[in-house]
Parts: structure tokens; sequence; C-alpha cells
């Protein structure tokens, strides 16, 4: 068996027990199933044309790593949106429309918003809009952007730390 043949046996043999693992962590499975194939990216890199002692220590230990990060990421995230007002329901009046007053308020930091954004690099700025205004998930970002999902989840959260901190100075 070669040692490619080797590292992917290894993978295939733990992939479920490195998913429950990571969703340990997580506590997102889906979540989690990604991050496996991260781990399995990362794995099958550093293992070629080398020797790993202990190559399921170290696929474990890629898929912690990853799977702390993420949660991290994650949790940073969710306190983000919690404190800024993208999420914030607007006053409405008896008829279900904002109140001329929410238009004011809102309308200036729509404009705070969009200069934010204009300042973000392009794929930072590409990732923030695909996830808060196109509703698209950080894989489908992954995807469109070629980078891995966490990648993509630091650009989303990136994208909306400028934005909260752009809004804070304004």
């Amino acid at each position: 068996m070669t040692n490619n043949s080797n590292a992917l046996a290894l993978f295939a043999t733990h992939q479920r027990a490195l998913v429950d693992y990571a969703s340990s962590i997580t506590g997102n499975r889906a979540q989690s199933e990604d991050i496996v194939q991260e781990a399995w990216l990362r794995f099958d890199e550093a293992h070629k044309g080398r020797f790993l002692e202990d190559p399921k220590g170290y696929l474990y230990r890629i898929v912690r790593n990853l799977a702390i990060d993420g949660h991290r990421c994650l949790t940073r995230e969710r306190r983000l949106i919690a404190e800024d007002g993208f999420e914030q329901a607007a006053e409405t009046s008896p008829d279900g429309m904002p109140t001329p007053e929410i238009i004011a308020l809102y309308r200036d930091e729509i404009r705070c918003v969009m200069v934010a954004m204009v300042e973000l690099p392009e794929r930072t700025r590409i990732a923030f809009e695909m996830h808060r205004f196109g509703g698209a998930t950080l894989k489908e970002i992954a995807t469109y952007l070629n980078i891995s999902v966490s990648l993509a989840q630091t650009l989303v959260v990136d994208g909306a730390e400028h934005c909260k901190q752009r809004l804070a100075r304004s």
C-alpha cells in the first residue's frame, strides 16, 4: 500500500468518529462534517512526502483545532449579530410600514454601511454580501470563492465587524 493509500484508509476508517468528535466541540453536525473534510485536505497535504509518527493522533489534532477555531468564529459572529443593528426589527406604524423617523434613522445607517462595504477587500465584501444579503450558507460562499468554509466564516465575521465599527464611529 502506498503512503497516500494508507492515509486515505486511515481517514475512511475514522471519518465517522472524527465527525462525532468535532460535533462534540461545535455542537453542529453539518459544520463538523465540513471541518472533517477540511482536516482531510490539510492532513493529506501534510502527509505527502513525509513520515508521521502518529498519523491518527495528528488527524484528530487537526480536527480538534479546526473545530475549536470554527466554534470560536461562530460564537464571535453570533455575538456580533446580537450586538449590531442588522438584526433589529424596525418599529412600524399600525399599517405595518416603518415610521418616517425609523426610515430617516436607518437611511443614515445604511449609507454608513454602504461606505464601510466599499472599504472592504473584495473577497470579504463578496462573502459578507452573499451571507447577509443573499442568504448564502458558508459552504456556498466557500464554493463560490474557492476557499475553505472556515475562511468563508472568517471573511463574513470580518465584514460584519468592520461595518459595526464604522457604524459606531458615525
